[in-house]
Formats: C-alpha cells, structure tokens, sequence
C-alpha cells in the first residue's frame, strides 16, 4: 500500500461510521453511499480484509453495539461468500479474544469473580454449563443475549475452552451471520439493480435466498435441539 495507508484505515472507520448513521437517518443517497465504501475498500486493497477483521474483532470484544452493522455491510465490500467468512472469521476471533480476557481477569482477580458470583444471570449459566456443558452453550448462543455478554460471562465458569465454548460458538452463531450477510447482500444488489448502474448477476440473488433459508433450517434445528435443556431445572435452588 505505500506509506500513508494509516490515513486510509482511518478515512474509512469514519466513513463506515458516517455510512450507518446516514442509513438510520435516511439523510442521503444510500446508492452513493455504497459505491463510496466500495471504492475505498478497493483502494485498501489487500489489506481491506485484514482490517474489517481487525475493527470487526475488536468491536465485539469491547461490547460495542456494532455487530448487525459490520455483518450487513461485508457484502457490499467483499460478495456474498467471501463476506460470510469474514464475519465468521471475526466471530471466532472475538469470542476467543473476549474469552481469554474475561477469564484472565476473572482468575486473577477475585473481585471480579466475586462481582460475577453475585450476578442472578451468572448462577444460571454456571448450573447450566456443569449440567449440559456443551448443550447449554449451544443454546446460549441461540438466545437473543448479546455475543459479547455471552463470552464474558462463560469465562466465568468452568467451561472447557474448545469442546465446549469454541466448537459450539462456531455453530451457534452460523444462522444470524447467513441472515444478516444475506439481507446486506439483497440489499446492495436491489440498489444496484434499481439504479441501474449495474446489472446483478442472477447468483446474486441465489445465494442469499440460500443462506436466508439455510439460517431458518440451521434455527429450528438448533431450537428443537436445545429445547432438552430445562431452565427450570437449572435453576439455582430457593433456600
């Protein structure tokens, strides 16, 4: 990229920040938009990747309410496809980042595992993490609950990092990414096909529909699975 790449890193953290308050606000043209942060990550280059990654990654580990946006904007940067592997790639990173910080801080300071015993939600994941282990992150990940808080509060516990956090993380989080990079995807080829500057091949539409489709499958058969665990019988015990 040459010298002076940091001033493009950061023109283009603004301008994805000025993208989504543009998008809420409906105060702009929304095809322009799009066309403008495709031709920055063009100009990043190789490097585009590494630093959606990157901001995508640490955005989640310090809880930033940010997720939908970076995951419905990856395919007007990168396609369908290649998108849906970089928020899964950042996915895993952040849940592991967040897990490892949350359990250093956890292990090292017992004012902070005091503070978490002491949270009503912290007894409930920890009796169902020693009853189901794996299960119960699986469900946990299906739940509407943050990642984040989700992440924290399981280095909490006793859990396993790779059987039973990594590996059920990876799966539970696969239908909100399918149906959040598909709607991202629709809508960047619907503009583009409403305005006219630019014809969307028919695959365009395929995959998304496929992954819209395939998150509602992967969503009932998670639920019908998870419904084994009882949150009644998980429950810490009334005295």
């Amino acid at each position: 990229m040459g010298r002076g790449w940091w001033w493009k890193v950061a023109v283009l953290g603004v301008l994805m920040a000025v993208v989504w308050r543009g998008w809420q606000g409906g105060g702009f043209d929304k095809e322009a938009a799009f066309s403008f942060v495709r031709e920055w990550s063009e100009k990043l280059g190789i490097w585009a990747i590494p630093l959606y990654l990157s901001l995508h990654t640490v955005s989640i580990a310090l809880c930033l309410p940010s997720a939908i946006f970076f995951e419905t904007t990856a395919p007007l940067l990168f396609g369908f496809l290649p998108s849906v592997f970089c928020v899964f790639s950042a996915k895993i990173l952040a849940a592991s980042l967040s897990f490892s910080i949350g359990r250093l801080v956890f292990r090292s300071s017992s004012s902070a595992m005091e503070w978490a015993q002491r949270n009503k939600y912290f007894h409930l994941i920890s009796r169902g993490v020693e009853r189901d282990g794996w299960k119960f992150v699986l469900l946990a990940r299906f739940s509407p609950v943050p990642s984040y808080v989700i992440n924290y509060t399981l280095a909490a516990t006793d859990v396993r990092f790779l059987l039973d956090f990594l590996l059920p993380t990876a799966i539970g989080c696969l239908p909100m990414i399918l149906q959040n990079t598909s709607i991202g995807s629709l809508a960047g080829a619907a503009v583009a096909t409403a305005s006219g500057s630019k014809k969307s091949q028919i695959w365009s539409y395929i995959f998304p529909v496929v992954g819209i489709l395939s998150s509602v499958v992967i969503s009932l058969r998670i639920k019908k699975y998870s419904t084994q665990v009882s949150v009644s019988e998980i429950a810490p015990k009334q005295n």
